[in-house]
């Protein structure tokens, strides 16, 4: 009980509540009531109070906290999971620490949080997204930024991996969108030409670059070539068909590469990462490896 007594005290000390209204001090009454180990007026006191519409969002989410609170000492632990999740859905970011509650208090609001975080993550996800698309990336941008927050959340566990990476590429469009336009450059005075540069050692010839056709050229063979899968966050957004090409070194690694015809903004990135992870036996000159040019038709199933 008195470990319940001074997880309290530190949970009102640490919710700052402005509840100045027709209901007087209702909460600080509830958080006295607790105190006294009075729980079931505690709740009848918070079940009174009446938050006008525009109250405080922190309002409500105090009065969910202390009535988890009392619920969880009155063993009603459906009750309290009920009220758990309305601070979590009004505040997906809270997390009781050590020196806010006790262990048991702390462990009812991980398990609720663990279990909901992947819906929420899923709603801010349309809202940004609907920011996104109304033309208000100033908005979009932070809306993508939360949720790249939670979506890195330790209680996440890693999941929606794939709806990560859509965000951070959505996130990056959004600012460049909402960056202001850059300051029109000064026309500076001409200035007198330098004298001319003491000359440079040539560099060695680059290797030279193979695209097929030539006599004694053997093309490359892939080794491991996969396709990544395209997020479904953006299925049915893809074109059916892209190209991609690449240059394959001496030792079968993929040095660069580009898309000459685009399939998404968001699959094209995935789809270059994944390339820098491909392998080939390496084109060979009469016997001899050298760098190939290859184009590759990227084909992706019909949804």
């Amino acid at each position: 009980m008195k470990k319940f007594l001074i997880a309290l005290f530190v949970f009102g000390a640490a919710t700052t509540v402005a509840a100045q209204e027709r209901d007087g001090n209702s909460i600080g009454t509830a958080r006295e009531l607790y105190a006294s180990a009075r729980y079931d007026e505690a709740l009848v006191v918070l079940n009174g109070i009446r938050p006008s519409e525009n109250g405080a969002t922190g309002e409500r989410k105090a009065i969910e906290q202390y009535r988890s609170l009392c619920l969880l000492a009155l063993g009603r632990g459906t009750e309290a999971e009920t009220a758990i999740a309305a601070v979590v859905t009004m505040d997906p970011f809270f997390v009781p620490t050590e020196s806010d509650a006790s262990p048991r208090v702390r462990s009812a609001f991980s398990d609720v949080r663990t279990r909901l975080l992947p819906n929420i993550a899923s709603t801010m996800y349309a809202a940004a997204r609907q920011s996104y698309e109304r033309k208000e990336p100033a908005v979009a941008e932070k809306k993508f930024r939360e949720l790249i927050t939670l979506l890195d959340d330790p209680q996440m566990n890693g999941r929606m991996g794939d709806m990560r990476t859509v965000a951070a590429g959505f996130l990056d469009l959004a600012t460049a969108a909402a960056a202001p336009p850059p300051e029109p450059k000064k026309i500076e005075p001409v200035a007198p030409a330098p004298p001319p540069p003491a000359p440079v050692p040539a560099k060695p010839a680059e290797p030279q670059v193979y695209v097929g056709g030539e006599p004694g050229l053997v093309a490359p063979v892939a080794i491991r070539q996969v396709l990544p899968n395209v997020p479904a966050a953006v299925a049915g957004m893809t074109k059916d068909r892209g190209y991609l090409e690449i240059v394959i070194d001496e030792q079968g690694r993929v040095m660069s590469g580009a898309l000459r015809s685009a399939i998404h903004p968001m699959y094209d990135n995935i789809l270059l990462n994944a390339a820098k992870d491909w392998k080939y036996r390496p084109a060979t000159f009469n016997g001899t490896p050298v760098r190939f040019k290859k184009l590759i038709q990227i084909t992706l199933p019909r949804r």
